[in-house]
């Protein structure tokens, strides 16, 4: 590769690809330091309300079928999910439209503040139906990573474009290694516990967590509003009015990138809905802590870390993103059979070792095939809907998979996820080369 495809394109030396890492990286940490709560906080808000006495019925549904005692929580966590997921699909194409037209650094600065307010609120979400206002609102605002994404392909060539969406790839990985382990020590401080009288103002076992995550989100908007310098030249803004995110779909983008994202979305349909359930697996099979899952989760980061942040930096350009990601998808097929079928820990792990390097070679690679195959002033609407397609399939996803993992068991679930993942690879290694002149 020469020393000139490694400059910024049209210029752009303003804003290097470091800033969009610590951007990406900050706003990851705080998303994902609620992971390992979930069975915990679906424990407590079930304690009492709408959500405990549907949680009866359903007891005494699984009672009454004769189908023995199920692991409830994870229903209501795959709705919880679905919910967030939903808005993401729903807002993340309308985010990246926008900052096709007025730029990354204004929209960004949108979405990392309004995140900060939906933290805040699930810091005094008292009942469960604070808890879902404030997904709502994070679910609204969480257009970050797609406008993110398209900043990284303003500022690469496509010659390096994979080496850009590694260092994004590696932003995610650290994010999630550090975010579930901060949620889950953080988990070990409650201030109901000496000060009882502050649930009157919403506090709750979680608020410790919840604050720390807008202060990180809070932090976030003020690093993006001292230095994240705009990326997209005035030449590349395209005046598209468009909002309508089911439209987005069915946009006129090159038929290669409607052939990526029939790949990718049936890749995540399937690992979505294993991913969500994954803290789930844990309580239910091996009685997880929410600091055990956090620990799960913080290997898994680990290894995306090391796949993303170098690995597939050197094997796409040598072996072309396409190989890469089928290569990707076999493997977290063979993560997630093993995962269905642990009965110990270290046979968990094994899967989990699986499961990420899979997705750390699938992740990055299918998203440079999208931005490759799509043209200058498009990259945001086509990285914006790519994230839609995602965030369709992570509202799906989880959705059936906590109903699947409910009715039948986690063993047929991830069984059923390994299956269809094989298929997102077969639709992956059908893929046209992208062209890189």
């Amino acid at each position: 590769m020469s020393k000139q495809s490694e400059q910024p394109k049209n210029g752009q030396k303003s804003l290097s690809l470091g800033v969009i890492f610590l951007t990406i990286f900050l706003d990851l940490v705080g998303f994902s330091i609620i992971f390992p709560l979930f069975p915990s906080i679906l424990e407590y808000y079930g304690q009492s309300g709408l959500l405990n006495s549907l949680t009866l019925f359903l007891d005494e549904f699984s009672a009454a079928t004769g189908a023995g005692d199920r692991f409830t929580p994870v229903l209501f966590g795959g709705i919880l999910g679905s919910l967030y997921a939903f808005l993401q699909f729903f807002f993340a194409p309308i985010w990246g439209s926008l900052s096709d037209k007025k730029g990354r650094r204004a929209i960004l600065l949108i979405t990392t503040l309004g995140v900060f307010a939906s933290y805040i609120l699930w810091g005094f979400a008292g009942s469960f139906l604070t808890l879902v206002i404030a997904r709502f609102v994070g679910g609204c605002m969480s257009g970050n990573i797609s406008v993110a994404t398209a900043a990284v392909a303003d500022i690469t060539t496509k010659e390096n474009r994979s080496k850009g969406m590694g260092i994004v790839g590696a932003a995610f990985g650290l994010g999630f290694i550090l975010g579930p382990a901060l949620g889950g020590f953080l988990s070990q401080f409650n201030l109901l516990e000496s000060h009882p009288e502050w649930a009157r103002y919403g506090i709750n076992p979680f608020s410790v967590v919840a604050f720390v995550a807008a202060g990180l989100a809070l932090l976030n908007f003020l690093w993006v509003k001292a230095r994240f310098k705009e990326s997209l030249s005035d030449e590349n803004r395209e005046s598209s009015e468009s909002r309508n995110p089911i439209a987005r779909l069915t946009d006129k983008l090159p038929p290669a990138i409607g052939k990526t994202n029939l790949a990718y979305f049936v890749f995540m349909f399937a690992f979505a809905g294993m991913e969500f359930t994954l803290t789930f697996l844990g309580a239910d099979r091996f009685g997880f802590s929410a600091t055990q899952n956090a620990w799960m989760m913080v290997f898994v980061g680990f290894v995306l870390v090391l796949v993303q942040g170098g690995i597939v930096r050197r094997l796409a350009p040598k072996l072309g993103e396409k190989r890469v990601a089928t290569t990707g998808l076999l493997l977290v097929a063979i993560g997630l059979v093993f995962l269905g079928i642990a009965s110990s820990v270290s046979v968990l792990y094994v899967g989990l070792a699986f499961l990420a390097f899979g997705v750390g070679l699938a992740s990055p690679t299918l998203t440079s095939l999208v931005s490759l195959f799509a043209g200058e002033s498009e990259q945001g609407r086509a990285l914006g809907t790519f994230r839609a397609i995602g965030s369709l399939a992570r509202a799906i996803g989880p959705l059936l998979a906590s109903f699947v993992f409910w009715w039948f068991g986690s063993l047929q679930l991830y069984l059923v996820g390994a299956i269809i993942t094989v298929g997102a690879a077969l639709l992956c290694s059908r893929l046209p080369k992208p062209v890189k002149d």
